[in-house]
């Protein structure tokens, strides 16, 4: 790849490459002999299959093979039932309408296309369950605990308080859609060694998980993933589609490259589990939260048991003397969900600040009035303080530019002739992680720097981030430091989630840029040469064409002692209109909590992509099952509705931009979950104070306003 150029600070450095269509994704690359992969798919909900018949797609032009549960390769890990992910084409059973059952493999898409539509199975059907709600409350239903019940004091104090509030809410599923589909080329070469290019936020995670599937040594695979086109949590995991496109690969010895159809990633990737929530909440007349209750169910299926945070911010966000939550996840005939858009904590988030809002307006409070009395300064879950928490300090700001002064306490105050105009607020949070990573760093004679790291950038700006770390310490220019990554050859490191990569793969480029400081220094004394000497003339002082440093970093003692996390604050005004029920978004405004500002270009994309993807999951995001048939019926981006342009406003975003002084050399904490948790809360509070009518249900639609 060319040099990417680092113009000034707020550059991306791959900025260029993205809009000029050079960035290179997995689908793009040319393989010699590449087949094309197409996958045929159930067309029941649950049962087994009885016949498949594959001999029409095999008689086929241009088609090389068919590869199912009948002939899959036998040397894999695919030996015993049972257990998770989902073992593909290990068993004749059915778990999910649009189940992958084979993969045709032909010399060009279109006739692997065709051929798959002439592989014809037969079935016994089974009965099946794909209605959330009905699982939740159908007592026959298997339920497992999602994670341990939580008490702090007295369970369920807020029953005895003297003001108290108890609703329930409610979340669809919801689809990840970004504009790259998934998929994966796998190029099974001889003596077991696998070449792949995928779509992945871990190219160390893919790699591993082959190396498990198939039983060959890890150094046997080469996993490439530099750009990927959105991945929201989807690309965590190595998903069995790959695995039967890995199988299929070795099975007929040639590269086989598999693309997911629009509606396949309804099926086969993942989704945001729907869940519903109850809240209780107690508080005394003067405003102090007394007790907290958060109960919560959430979607899994029944063949992979998926767990997530839903409940975890209700634990400690607000100072409470008695909380206890409880999250139990329910099984239904659907593919399992995955963390997606600020995982559970945005399921989380919006039952909790829409709850808290509910008390205020009980109170007769102002939300901000009352998220500020029961502001905690230290962590009771933990018993710890905060690392660094400015709270209040984002309410002022972000209070004063969306024009908070205006609003009015009691709804439907402010009417703009068919229109009425609310305010609303929520806070999101998220766990400020660090975890382990390493880093190369190549200081070379002709005064450039390179860095290498088996990182992802799944959109945020990784390289961007990296690059203003080291010229920082270093003192050299972007535009002479390269940054490598999504290479499962290079340094270790985890996968890109969690918003812990700018700390955790930042915190190993500090460590090697001063310890090449330090390499460079003791050159220049071994040379008597000045200690500000430049290190271009201290390398070639010593005949040294570049010196190498490879460091690894992780968090240390300090979390521990301190409870970390980041935090947002969200502002939204709408207006809604009186007799059709439409809700328009008129202002937002994020302030972000999140340490030092590395990048601010790349951490204001994070903020307003947050909004945007918060304002599709308050107002237009739901995917709709037929439970007749357990089909989804608006799996297609006609009929699931994402934001457009046409329904983003003016969107502020600021930042405390303070370092957190104990979460890594940067004071750096990650920012990309925080930019949607508790989102869509302040959209269904700004909808009640324009119009007195509580939404707890989403998305919010007009028919929903109307009826309610």
């Amino acid at each position: 790849m060319e040099k990417k150029v680092l113009k000034d600070e707020n550059d991306r450095v791959d900025g260029v490459y993205k809009v000029t269509g050079k960035a290179k994704y997995f689908a793009e690359y040319e393989l010699p002999g590449l087949t094309y992969g197409v996958l045929v798919t159930s067309t029941i909900t649950k049962g087994k299959i009885t016949s498949l018949d594959t001999k029409a797609a095999e008689r086929a032009p241009g088609v090389i093979s068919v590869v199912s549960h009948l002939n899959k390769p036998s040397a894999t890990a695919y030996e015993q039932e049972g257990g998770s992910p989902m073992k593909i084409f290990y068993t004749d059973k059915i778990f999910f309408n649009g189940q992958p059952i084979a993969i045709v493999v032909a010399n060009t898409f279109e006739r692997a296309t065709y051929a798959a539509s002439l592989v014809k199975a037969t079935y016994t059907k089974e009965e099946f369950n794909t209605d959330f709600e009905k699982a939740v409350s159908d007592s026959k239903s298997k339920k497992l605990q999602g994670q341990p019940d939580y008490k702090r004091g007295v369970e369920d104090a807020y029953k005895t308080a003297e003001i108290k509030i108890e609703a329930k809410y409610h979340l669809p599923i919801e689809t990840h859609n970004p504009m790259e589909l998934h998929g994966i080329i796998a190029d099974w070469r001889p003596n077991n060694q696998v070449i792949v290019y995928a779509k992945t936020q871990g190219v160390k995670a893919t790699q591993g998980t082959i190396a498990n599937v198939f039983k060959i040594p890890i150094e046997n695979i080469q996993v490439n993933s530099e750009f990927v086109g959105g991945g929201f949590g989807m690309a965590l995991r190595t998903w069995p589609v790959e695995i039967a496109t890995v199988m299929a690969s070795k099975h007929i010895g040639k590269p086989v490259k598999l693309v997911l159809t629009r509606m396949q990633m309804f099926t086969m990737v993942g989704n945001r589990p729907a869940a519903v929530q109850t809240i209780g909440l107690g508080a005394s007349k003067d405003g102090k939260l007394t007790g907290i209750t958060h109960r919560a169910f959430g979607e899994t299926s029944v063949y992979e048991n998926f767990t997530e945070g839903v409940v975890n911010m209700a634990k400690f966000m607000y100072q409470c003397d008695n909380v206890n939550t409880q999250y139990t996840v329910v099984p239904v005939d659907l593919g399992v969900p995955i963390w997606m858009r600020g995982p559970g904590e945005a399921t989380g988030a919006f039952a909790l600040e829409s709850a808290i809002d509910e008390m205020a307006h009980a109170l007769d409070m102002d939300p901000l009035d009352f998220r500020t009395k029961n502001d905690p300064e230290q962590d009771q879950q933990r018993n710890k303080p905060f690392s660094d928490k400015n709270i209040k300090e984002a309410y002022r700001i972000g209070a004063q530019k969306i024009g908070w002064s205006e609003r009015k306490n009691k709804p439907g105050s402010l009417v703009d002739g068919q229109w009425k105009a609310g305010f609303g607020v929520s806070i999101g949070v998220f766990n400020a992680n660090r975890g382990r990573a390493s880093v190369k760093g190549i200081l070379k004679a002709d005064g450039t720097l390179v860095l290498q790291s088996a990182t992802s950038d799944i959109g945020p700006g990784t390289g961007t981030g990296m690059t203003l770390i080291a010229s920082k310490l270093l003192g050299i220019s972007g535009d002479k430091i390269k940054f490598e990554l999504g290479d499962s050859s290079l340094p270790p490191a985890p996968s890109q989630g969690g918003s812990a990569t700018l700390s955790t793969v930042g915190s190993a480029v500090n460590d090697v840029c001063v310890a090449l400081k330090s390499v460079i220094a003791e050159l220049a004394a071994n040379s008597n040469m000045d200690a500000t000497s430049n290190f271009v003339d201290v390398l070639k002082k010593n005949n040294l064409p570049s010196v190498e440093v490879t460091k690894q970093s992780q968090a240390g003692k300090e979390r521990e002692d301190y409870s970390m996390y980041s935090f947002s604050i969200h502002f939204v005004k709408v207006k809604v209109h009186s007799l059709t029920g439409v809700v328009k978004v008129d202002k937002i405004v994020s302030v972000g909590d999140s340490g030092t500002i590395v990048s601010p270009k790349t951490a204001r994309s994070q903020m307003v992509g947050g909004a945007v993807g918060g304002v599709g999951m308050a107002l237009t995001e739901e995917s709709i099952i037929d439970h007749r048939y357990g089909r989804y019926i608006n799996n297609n981006f006609a009929d699931y509705h994402v934001p457009v342009n046409a329904d983003i406003p003016e969107i502020e975003v600021h930042f405390i931009n303070k370092p957190d002084p104990h979460i890594n050399p940067m004071g750096a904490k990650g920012m990309g979950e925080i930019a949607l948790i508790g989102f869509s809360a302040a959209v269904a509070n700004a909808v009640f104070n324009a119009t007195g009518k509580r939404i707890r249900t989403l998305p919010i639609t007009p028919d929903k306003i109307l009826a309610s």
